[in-house]
């Protein structure tokens, strides 16, 4: 309850004291769940879903209160740097073992983030050298009894003994074999390996100044289809991609003599290049088909730039303010030729934003934040002979405010409210591709798309009770947001050469989101903590939403009145139990309501709607812990992720799929075993 956060006020405060709610996800949380990257880590806090999109490829999204991934900013140390196209692919390739905490903010922050924090910002916060120490672990899986996961990591920390200088170096290997669940002879869980290295470090030139570095390299492949041992264009199916990513930042820190100053100036990067390959020979074996497979080869290049400064006035216990300024640019080239399909889109943010929060009788915190955004998009997306441009100038003002207050001992009331808005422009979701009916399906804007804008309204009463070693915090949480020109993919019915299917994202009518977080964080005692999460909520467009929308006077239209994919109900459970100093018992689960979720039947991309079936997802870990001297640590672990094997059932089958047609827990039962030595903190 008193760890500190920073992702909610842009400034260091106790958690307990944050008039903005912030969850967090840290270490000990990724390990007792045996979380492998951030995308099976975050899912253990209320309001969060990850769910995987794509058989091929193994696309997954975070979903904050309801809302897709891309109306949430990803954060990496505060910067963001996660840009579209890291979205796409990119909650897999962080590894768990570099990350000290992640910290979620649900709802609008634009005020303060920019504006894809419509939902909501993850900031993954990597680890920062603190002490001498060191470990290595090496874990091996088996999914389903069928195919193996191993991974390797490896941490490292040395700080001076004066303290003002310090580096930590992380590492991770991973390589999963693909997993069929239907025999079908196609993947349902892709070929993985990946190799990421970093560094962070920190050096203090005097008592009042700070520069810090942090780096990170990634290489991944994925390869997901059918007979993944063949050259990608002689199979049915085959979606395969190498990406190559660097990510850096660098952060100079100082403060003045009485601390009630504080310049923050920074500058940080991501550079990815991605090669793939998107196509096959979808079943048919002529020589239109042949050469069509032997040209659905691109390439991707992506860079993101975040330079800024922040300054930040302490008047006293009570009020502070905080002014900054920042120019954020991303400039992403997609392009296959064979199926003259590009991307070209330029994206150039330059925002100024200003935070005030004052006390009042030690009882009402109000927070006032105003984010002032100019965006410039330059974009081209072409498909065979369609062609769109966007060239967009826009200045938007984002307001925040939140009160806080402190009703009684241990009780606390927020009220909040945020404007945000996402300028037109290709998100994660519409540099993916997919394949239906063996063919490849693309996504495209509308012309004449217009700026979508949100507002946001919280409203929560927490509750945290101490007595000698007990502990209970409990959080209920209201949220509602409501969304004017929501972008809405609809599937047109339109194929073009190559028989290419189209999708179009479009203007919606309007729609809203809202419902309840519920959580609770329960600890007797230090050796038994429970933490438990629920989510209830629904969704609303104005008007029917249109999905599929036929030019074949023999279909009828496909529409809908709410969201897509969107369980009414979801949460989670985390228990851990420390018998002794030598063992640690680790019981997690997340449970998924019944939802509706598109299926694709056929090649013209008709719809059909499918009611499915909950989930509830269950994990056990045993951690046995040796103390060898007081320099040297020794562990062995191991347990099975979903006991009950709860896991879709209803595959589409075949080089004809729609490989978009998944939905719940990410993998079948799994076992794992593991080791891990060194010198742990």
């Amino acid at each position: 309850m008193d760890e500190v956060v920073v992702t909610g006020t842009r400034n260091r405060i106790s958690k307990r004291d944050s008039p903005i709610i912030v969850s967090t996800v840290n270490s000990d949380k990724l390990a007792s769940t045996q979380s492998n990257n951030i995308a099976e880590g975050i899912i253990f806090t209320p309001g969060v879903r990850v769910e995987t999109n794509c058989q091929n490829c193994g696309f997954t999204q975070v979903r904050l209160n309801g809302l897709e991934g891309s109306y949430t900013q990803i954060l990496v140390n505060s910067r963001p740097v996660f840009s579209s196209l890291l979205g796409v692919y990119g909650l897999e390739q962080i590894p768990a073992n570099s990350i000290q905490n992640i910290e979620i903010v649900r709802g609008g922050g634009s005020a303060l983030y920019g504006s894809n924090a419509i939902a909501g910002t993850v900031n993954v916060i990597t680890k920062d050298p603190v002490l001498n120490s060191w470990d290595i672990a090496s874990t091996v899986g088996l999914i389903d009894g069928e195919s193996t996961d191993a991974r390797l990591d490896f941490n490292t920390s040395v700080v001076a003994e004066d303290l003002k200088s310090g580096v930590t170096l992380f590492g991770n290997y991973r390589n999963r074999e693909e997993y069929d669940a239907n025999g079908d002879g196609f993947t349902e869980l892709v070929r993985l390996k990946t190799n990421s290295i970093g560094a962070k470090a920190y050096l203090k030139p005097t008592d009042l100044s700070r520069l810090s570095l942090n780096l990170n390299t990634i290489k991944e492949y994925r390869r997901g289809g059918d007979r993944l041992d063949l050259p990608p264009q002689f199979t049915d199916i085959t979606e395969e991609l190498e990406h190559d990513t660097f990510i850096a930042g660098l952060d100079y820190e100082l403060n003045s003599d009485d601390q009630t100053k504080h310049l923050s100036i920074y500058s940080s990067l991501s550079s990815t290049n991605r090669d793939s390959y998107y196509g096959g020979l979808g079943g048919g074996r002529t020589a239109a088909d042949s050469t069509l497979a032997s040209n659905a080869f691109g390439n991707t290049k992506d860079l993101a730039l975040s330079n800024g400064l922040k300054y930040t006035k302490r008047y006293n216990e009570n009020n502070n303010l905080i002014v900054g300024g920042e120019f954020n640019f991303n400039d992403t080239e997609d392009e296959i030729q064979g199926y003259n399909r590009l991307i070209d889109q330029k994206v150039a943010n330059y925002g100024a934003y200003a935070q005030y929060n004052h006390k009042f009788y030690d009882k009402l915190t109000v927070l006032v934040g105003l984010r002032l955004d100019h965006v410039v998009v330059d974009g081209l997306y072409e498909v065979q002979d369609i062609s769109r441009t966007v060239n967009l100038n826009q200045t938007a003002l984002s307001p925040r405010l939140t009160l806080a207050y402190d009703a009684a001992r241990n009780h606390k009331i927020r009220v909040g409210y945020a404007r945000g808005f996402r300028a037109p422009q290709a998100f994660n979701e519409d540099l993916h591709i997919s394949s239906v009916g063996g063919e490849q399906l693309f996504v495209i804007l509308s012309e004449d798309l217009d700026t979508e804008y949100s507002d946001a309204f919280t409203l929560s009463y927490d509750w945290d009770y101490t007595k000698n070693l007990t502990q209970l915090e409990l959080l209920v949480e209201g949220f509602y947001t409501r969304l004017q020109n929501p972008f809405t993919q609809v599937s047109t019915g339109e194929t073009v050469d190559g028989n290419a299917i189209i999708e179009e994202v479009r203007n919606g009518e309007g729609a809203e989101v809202y419902g309840i977080n519920l959580e609770l964080n329960y600890s007797p005692n230090p050796k038994f903590i429970i933490q438990a999460g629920a989510t209830l909520q629904d969704t609303a467009y104005d008007e029917q939403q249109i999905l599929f929308e036929s030019e074949n006077s023999e279909l009828t239209d496909v529409s809908i009145d709410s969201f897509v994919r969107n369980p009414n109900l979801y949460g989670f459970l985390n228990v851990n139990y420390l018998p002794n100093e030598d063992w640690n018992i680790d019981f997690s689960g997340t449970y998924t309501g019944s939802m509706t979720v598109p299926f694709v039947v056929d090649e013209t991309g008709f719809i059909v709607l499918n009611e499915v079936d909950d989930f509830f997802d269950v994990n056990l870990r045993l951690n046995r812990n040796f103390k060898i001297s007081d320099n040297f640590d020794f562990s062995v672990f191991g347990g099975v992720k979903n006991i009950f094997n709860s896991y879709q059932n209803d595959f589409d089958t075949g080089p004809g799929r729609d490989s978009d047609y998944v939905y719940g827990p990410t993998m079948p039962r799994s076992v794992f075993l593991g080791i891990k030595f060194g010198q742990f903190n």
